[in-house]
This record gives C-alpha cells, sequence and structure tokens, in this order.
C-alpha cells in the first residue's frame, strides 16, 4: 500500500488528494488533463434536482490573493447526471464524491437518493453552505435546521457515508459542525469559501453580477487550517472524524498544515483552475515529507501538530 493511501469514511482511497466540487466539472473531466493516480478522490459538480444556469457574467474574478465567485451552482441537473455522466464513473477506476445542493431538504434527499444507487460514487457530498445562491445557506444560520437537514439526508442514504461541506465556523463550540455530525455525518468538508464582495471603483459597481461572492484560494487557507483543528478538538470523537480539509491548497506545504490540523483529505479548487497538474506537485511534495517525518503512511501525521508553539531561533 503506498504511504499515501488513506481511508475516508470506510471508503479507501490511493492518496488524499481530493478535486473539489466545482473545479472538475462533473467529474471525469478533469481526468482527461492529469496523469492516472493524480486525485485520490474526485468531487462531482454539486447536482441540483433541476439544471441551473447559474448567474451571469461576471461571475469568476481573480483576485491577488485568490479567487472570487459567484457561479450559483450551474449544473446539468440530476437527470443529465444520470443518464450522461454517473454510466461512465467506474469506468476510470477513481473514487468519486457525488456532491448534492438544492433549494430545501426535499431537493436534498431526492438528489441523494438518486446518488445512493450509483455505484461509482461510494461517498456522498451535501453542499449546505454555498455563499453566492439565494438558498445556499439556508441551513448554516442555525444548528437544529442544520440537524434537521443532515438527518434527512442521511436517512434517504442506505448504504452511501454522507459528508456535509461546511462554511467558515467561528462560533465556540463549532455549533454547525457539532449539529451535521449529531444529525449523522460520517465525515466533514472543511470549509466553503468565505462571502465577500469586489467593486469597481472606476464604474463604483459591483464586479460580480450577483453583487457577491465566495472568496477561496490562498486568502482563506490559515482559516481552514485553524477550523479544522478546532473541529478536531471541540467535536467527541473529533480525533478519529474523517475530515475533508479545502482552503488555499497552492503546495504540498500548505496539504501538510491541513493533514497535521486532523485532515485525513485534502481538497484543491482554485488552484486547479490554473493548473490542474498542480496536485501533481503536491502529491510529490507530500510523498518526499512522510518520508522525511519518519513514519510509513501519511495517516500518521493526520492531526499529528504538537502543542508547543514555534518559537525563534
Amino acid at each position: 500500500m503506498s504511504s499515501l493511501a488513506v481511508t475516508l469514511a470506510g471508503v479507501e482511497l490511493r492518496g488524499p488528494l481530493v478535486a473539489a466540487a466545482g473545479a472538475a466539472g462533473c467529474g471525469p473531466e478533469i481526468l482527461e488533463v492529469v496523469p492516472d493516480g493524480t486525485f485520490g478522490a474526485v468531487t462531482t459538480k454539486s447536482i441540483t434536482p433541476e439544471p441551473r444556469d447559474g448567474h451571469p457574467p461576471w461571475r469568476v474574478i481573480e483576485l491577488p490573493t485568490g479567487m472570487l465567485n459567484a457561479v450559483g451552482l450551474a449544473n446539468p441537473g440530476l437527470d443529465h447526471f444520470m443518464e450522461s455522466v454517473a454510466p461512465h464513473l467506474m469506468k476510470s477506476g477513481t473514487v468519486f464524491i457525488g456532491s448534492i445542493a438544492g433549494h430545501s431538504i426535499e431537493d436534498y434527499v431526492s438528489v441523494a437518493t438518486a446518488f445512493d444507487s450509483v455505484e461509482g460514487l461510494p461517498l456522498v457530498e451535501a453542499n449546505m453552505s454555498c455563499p453566492n445562491t439565494g438558498t445556499g445557506r439556508q441551513f448554516t444560520d442555525d444548528p437544529v435546521a442544520m440537524r434537521e437537514a443532515v438527518q434527512a439526508i442521511k436517512s434517504s442514504l442506505a448504504q452511501t457515508p454522507l459528508f456535509v461541506k461546511l462554511p467558515l465556523e467561528t462560533a465556540s463550540g463549532y455549533p454547525l459542525a457539532r449539529a451535521a455530525v449529531e444529525g449523522g455525518a460520517d465525515g466533514l468538508t472543511i470549509m466553503n469559501t468565505v462571502p465577500a464582495m469586489a467593486i469597481d471603483v472606476d464604474s463604483r459597481r459591483p464586479r460580480l453580477s450577483n453583487t457577491s461572492g465566495g472568496l477561496s484560494g490562498p486568502a482563506i487557507h490559515q482559516l481552514a487550517v485553524r477550523m479544522v483543528a478546532g473541529v478536531r478538538s471541540a467535536i467527541d470523537g473529533g480525533d478519529t472524524l474523517p475530515i475533508i480539509g479545502l482552503g488555499g491548497v497552492t503546495r504540498w506545504r500548505d496539504a501538510a498544515e491541513l493533514i497535521l490540523a486532523g485532515a485525513s483529505g485534502v481538497g484543491l479548487a482554485t488552484a486547479l483552475f490554473a493548473d490542474p497538474r498542480l496536485a501533481r506537485r503536491v502529491g510529490r511534495g507530500l510523498e518526499k515529507w512522510v518520508r522525511a517525518q519518519g513514519v510509513g503512511s501519511l495517516m500518521d501525521l493526520v492531526g499529528a501538530m504538537r502543542s508547543d508553539p514555534q518559537l525563534p531561533d
């Protein structure tokens, strides 16, 4: 077994790197431009019951610190996905994670129920925290709503483990993360983009057609590291909770930080828009790091952050 092999909620991955939702098209497309074995898993675009065109341009803006997007969960809809994408998933030999979204609990349940029957989707991720749709954060304002939604989605999955994708959470005790786990989540994806805005100073107008959107990239990396470590320590059983750490990974050291904080999977998103092959370099760097740390497996380093801080020389 490779030193980079990891297990997420009982599903074995040949490596920790995960192409995040929205960064890989419906899923299989990204495998056409990267070498085999680059990703341990690939997350599909977030699928809703109905097709969605998303927001009009501009809906993606490059920033010095990353990217601002208000794509609006554009996707071909559940019927098209099941007919045209799902049959091809098993053929690639890659683990796919089915991302689900919707306007209501019923929407999430309908997509989850369909995904539960797809052999090529051994994991489902509920995108409960998209910041750039009118209903994208409806379950993240109240832990009770989060718990009820996760319970309903989990009950519709007869065999597939459920990950819940969370927003940035700063409240003491991480109540949303706790509610998701109490609702039955088998793992967490931490974290989604952060609500933000950009203004054109000449026209004095918002640069995004949706006015605001989600900030991603290096600007949010340390926020993600803190939240992964915080959730792991705050939640009962957090030391064994599967977490996909996501936020601003552009080099292997960023991925290693998330692993030490407690993530056994590491998502890449914004960086893949610039260079999908960057993931290969991140993977090679992690492999050298594991050897340098003197352990046999990357899993030995998950949550292995030392409590004593780095002191100046």
